[in-house]
């Protein structure tokens, strides 16, 4: 009997991510040794059984700061989304339930914002703000919001027209009322797609800017900034970035096959 997988990309996606989410929890502790202790001993060790990973030029476990990086990894990216997706959100509904002039100014603000590359301006807000994790979440939310205002101001614009939100308003219901109890559901299956491509994406961002010097510093552990440090040593300990890389790839594929799965379960909902 075969069996045949109806959504492949929502279940491999599901895997990856339910694997790094499991990694970042769990692994640090069942992986004891600390990801900042230096052992000269171990200088560029090559992987071994004792160090799957290896060590990198400090001595130190890769594997263990591979773990660690991907708990900075997660966090980062799910409080940026969280924060553009807030953000996207009251911005968006603000303009589609103003319209007239209101509605074109935010949106021509937005046009504004996206006239420039995404990760340059991440790169330049990052510059300025200086390196560290707040204000490499700050650099990346000021990057991330626009989607997200466009997809609510367009989902909220059409779902205004609908029969059962002028019910609502004919009787005379608060347009805050509306907006939440009426609208904004309609919104959640656009919004969830445009979030989990998000996470993929942020975390490709995040490690770009910590490449880079402006996001997590050493020694704290950042597929980055571990990436930065292995360059150094390409040819001689090349598992210094075929880890950090292979963790990056992954799990940006890993949320965009979620995300692609999603995507394909609401259209067909709808």
């Amino acid at each position: 009997m075969t069996l045949r997988v109806r959504n492949p990309s929502l279940a491999i996606g599901v895997t990856v991510v339910i694997a790094l989410v499991v990694a970042a929890v769990v692994g640090p502790m069942l992986v004891q040794t600390d990801p900042l202790s230096i052992d000269l001993a171990n200088t560029l060790a090559a992987p071994s059984r004792a160090h799957p990973f290896g060590c990198d030029a400090l001595g130190r476990d890769v594997l263990a700061r591979i773990l660690w990086g991907a708990r900075l990894s997660l966090s980062i990216s799910t409080v940026v989304v969280a924060a553009s997706l807030v953000v996207g959100s009251l911005i968006g509904a603000t303009a589609a339930m103003s319209g007239g002039r209101i509605d074109n100014l935010i949106m021509r603000g937005v046009d504004v914002v996206l006239a420039f590359p995404g990760i340059l301006l991440a790169i330049a807000l990052a510059a300025i703000l200086g390196p560290g994790l707040i204000d490499l979440a700050i650099a990346l939310t000021a990057m991330g919001w626009t989607g997200y205002a466009r997809i609510v101001r367009g989902e909220v614009l059409v779902l205004r027209e609908r029969e059962y939100v002028l019910a609502a308003e004919s009787l005379g219901a608060k347009r805050s009322r509306v907006l939440l109890r009426h609208l904004l559901p309609g919104v959640v299956g656009p919004l969830a797609v445009q979030a989990t491509f998000g996470v993929g994406g942020i975390i490709g961002a995040e490690a770009a800017l910590s490449f880079l010097g402006l996001g997590a510093m050493p020694p704290t552990p950042s597929w980055g900034n571990m990436l930065d440090a292995g360059r150094a040593f390409l040819l001689v300990a090349p598992h210094l970035t075929t880890a950090p890389g292979l963790a990056i790839g992954l799990s940006i594929l890993g949320f965009n096959l979620l995300g692609d799965g999603i995507a394909q379960k609401v259209g067909h909902r709808a």
